[in-house]
């Protein structure tokens, strides 16, 4: 499995496995049933299972819990039984591995990140470090790296521009080659529709550059 070294692109290229897992996640996030059943049968084939819980487990957090149970419900009938579910975490490690987790992911903006959000809301940034990055994204069991190309395939599907951008650099920070990320929207022609999709290509033409 790629692990994220610091200043370092560990995941240079998609391989199959990562590519079905990307297609899954954006189609959980805005596809029909079909073709979410058509891509998690494809996933089932190329990708470890544990992966593919792991993604429709984050699910809930980009697409809600809707997209997440019909998605598991559909899983289900491909693999009638949860894998692992990890030990558990006690609150304060838990809040420790959110807030590791997401200063990874946003570098030098995660203060002005956690800022931002408090502004919002003081329980949004809570719950965006606890159950987000902690209890969800900071999981073993899928790297980081495959999980922010999963969150940018998410966002790229639902047109979720600002969180796209954010996770475009964020897969970059956690160790995503440029070529990778490329793949990845490149990954998603037949599952996302085609002016969605270009909006995704033009926004990170202009991080890339």
């Amino acid at each position: 499995m790629t692990r994220f070294s610091a200043g370092i692109a560990t995941l240079q290229r998609l391989d199959d496995a990562t590519r079905s897992l990307v297609r899954s996640s954006a189609a959980l996030a805005g596809g029909s049933e079909e073709m979410v059943r058509r891509e998690l049968n494809a996933a089932a084939d190329a990708a470890p299972k544990a992966w593919i819980e792991e993604l429709l487990l984050q699910t809930y957090l980009f697409a809600g819990f809707p997209r997440a149970l019909n998605g598991m419900r559909e899983w289900r009938r491909i693999v009638p039984r949860p894998s692992a579910t990890g030990a558990p975490v006690d609150p304060d490690a838990q809040r420790a591995r959110g807030e590791r987790t997401c200063a990874a992911v946003y570098g030098g903006m995660y203060e002005r990140l956690r800022a931002n959000i408090r502004a919002l809301h003081p329980l949004l940034d809570e719950w965006m470090i606890v159950e987000g990055y902690g209890k969800v994204l900071g999981r073993e069991g899928l790297d980081l790296q495959r999980r922010e190309l999963c969150i940018v395939a998410a966002c790229a599907a639902t047109a979720q521009d600002r969180q796209l951008q954010s996770h475009l650099h964020g897969a970059r920070n956690v160790g995503v080659a440029n070529l990778a990320i490329s793949d990845t929207l490149n990954a998603l022609a037949d599952v996302v529709p085609g002016d969605v999709l270009a909006r995704a290509h033009r926004l990170w033409e202009r991080i890339r550059t």
